[in-house]
């Protein structure tokens, strides 16, 4: 029995190895066949760092994020995200804005001031940029300048100078409050504004400082004008608040002024039945009477001519 086994094991034995060796020469055999890789794949796999084609793969992984969020519309909603969680670490540091003091506000509120430049209840001071709520600020037509300054840990000091509402402004049929430079207030009016100059057309916008600073200077026709016109871009009408037109000359505006002025001094010109008064010819003012003041003073002609035709009878 001891022999019969023996003999068995080594059976065993030379078949285990015939067999491994079989393995091997499958295995050597499939190396030599293999072909051998290109010539720039060999030099690549010989240079190139190792690990360079995990990080290659991580930023195509990358931009491809990117790329979905650009053309998903998203992107504006990633960068908010982004500034949300580093400001929410930066306010979690301390520097959380916990004071807000705003200098030279009268016509805008704190919220409407803050909320222009941007700053929320989730900004923090550490990535506030001054610069940007100052540009953000500098906008808004009421505000002319901006200072903004950061005072660590949290305290944030906006010093404004707004512009004054200076006149009411119409064109097209639209009213609106501007400044004395021209600039658009607001495209609508509150009561607060109602009592400004009024300067109707296109162009009196911007040449309504001028005019206006010249029509004070004669306050026997500032006080009673309504409404300053002006017309084709180049002269001013006056409408008076009873409804009396002036139509004032291209130049020596000053001039006319001062003669309408010293009329109505004189001879009470406002009071009289009159519709327009025209002081666009150099020589000579013209005045347009009422259509009862024209028929009244037709009446007292023809009255004349009668009379005197009675007279030489």
């Amino acid at each position: 029995m001891l022999l019969r086994e023996w003999v068995q094991d080594k059976r065993q034995e030379r078949l285990q190895e015939k067999r491994a060796a079989a393995r091997q020469k499958i295995k050597v055999k499939a190396l030599v066949e293999r072909e051998p890789p290109p010539r720039i794949v060999a030099l690549i796999e010989r240079y190139l760092p190792r690990r360079v084609g995990i990080s290659m793969t991580v930023l195509l992984l990358i931009g491809s994020c990117a790329l979905g969020i650009v053309k998903g519309g998203h992107l504006q909603d990633f960068i908010t995200a982004v500034s949300d969680a580093r400001n929410a670490m930066a306010n979690s540091a301390g520097f959380r804005i916990t004071s807000v003091v705003i200098n030279g506000r009268k016509q805008l509120s704190q919220d409407e001031i803050l909320a222009i430049g941007g700053v929320s209840g989730r900004s923090s001071l550490l990535f506030l940029d001054a610069d940007d709520v100052r540009d953000k600020l500098k906008t808004n037509p009421w505000i002319a300048d901006a200072t903004v300054l950061k005072l660590y840990p949290g305290q944030l000091m906006i010093e404004i100078t707004e512009r004054k509402a200076f006149a009411l402004w119409q064109e097209a049929g639209r009213l609106s409050v501007i400044a004395d430079d021209g600039a658009l207030l607001e495209p609508y009016v509150s009561r607060r504004f109602l009592t400004l100059p009024l300067v109707v057309g296109k162009g009196a916008d911007t040449q309504a400082r001028d005019f206006l600073a010249l029509l004070a200077r004669y306050p026997q026709v500032n006080s009673v004008t309504k409404a300053a016109i002006y017309v084709g871009e180049r002269r001013w009408n006056l409408r008076l608040k009873d409804g009396l037109d002036v139509r004032l000359p291209e130049q020596d505006v000053g001039n006319a002024l001062a003669a309408l002025s010293k009329l109505d001094k004189d001879e009470r010109l406002f009071s009289k039945d009159i519709v327009a008064i025209d002081m666009r010819l150099p020589d000579r003012l013209v005045v347009q009477l009422s259509d009862d003041a024209a028929k009244a003073r037709e009446d007292l002609f023809k009255d004349k001519k009668k009379k005197k035709a009675g007279d030489a009878a």
